[in-house]
């Protein structure tokens, strides 16, 4: 058994239809639990933070979900049948074993215990289990892909 607790909660005003649609993500703002604000301190200047949440509304049923289909290219103009079918590690699907959120937002400004960001795609009331710089050593140079992810790529659909 692995116990985390969460660092603070993230606090948006879009609804949860508005998280769901949005390509680029919302505003919002990571509300860090007093007992952690002094983790903030040296991190005004970074432009964007990678944050770590737990998918709190995720089911069961959902967590047994191994194969999907990249949903968030149908916003786009592809078909369900146009997309792929692949592992849910190959994706940025929610429905996972371990319903862990990865986040890369945008720093608007911190204020006390408060980062407002956008670029947020978590919502209103989502555990934050971790905030990380995203920093110089992060950047892959000339990554590569498979070729389903390639096919995407170069009809102009990025997931």
């Amino acid at each position: 058994m692995i116990s985390l607790k969460p660092v603070g909660f993230v606090r948006t005003e879009a609804s949860r239809d508005e998280v769901k649609e949005s390509l680029e993500g919302v505003d919002g703002h990571l509300e860090v639990l007093e007992e952690y604000e002094a983790a903030l301190r040296g991190l005004e200047g970074f432009s964007h933070l990678i944050v770590l949440t737990y998918l709190h509304e995720v089911t069961e049923e959902q967590r047994s979900t191994l194969l999907v289909r990249p949903r968030r290219l149908i916003k786009l103009g592809l078909r369900l049948e146009d997309l792929p079918e692949v592992g849910v590690f190959a994706t940025d699907s929610p429905h996972r074993p371990n319903p862990i959120g990865l986040h890369l937002v945008r720093v608007r400004s911190i204020v006390g215990k408060r980062i407002y960001v956008s670029n947020l795609d978590a919502f209103d009331g989502t555990p934050i289990l971790d905030i990380r710089p995203y920093t110089r050593s992060r950047i892959v140079e000339n990554p590569s892909f498979p070729q389903w992810y390639s096919r995407l790529l170069d009809r102009g659909f990025d997931i």
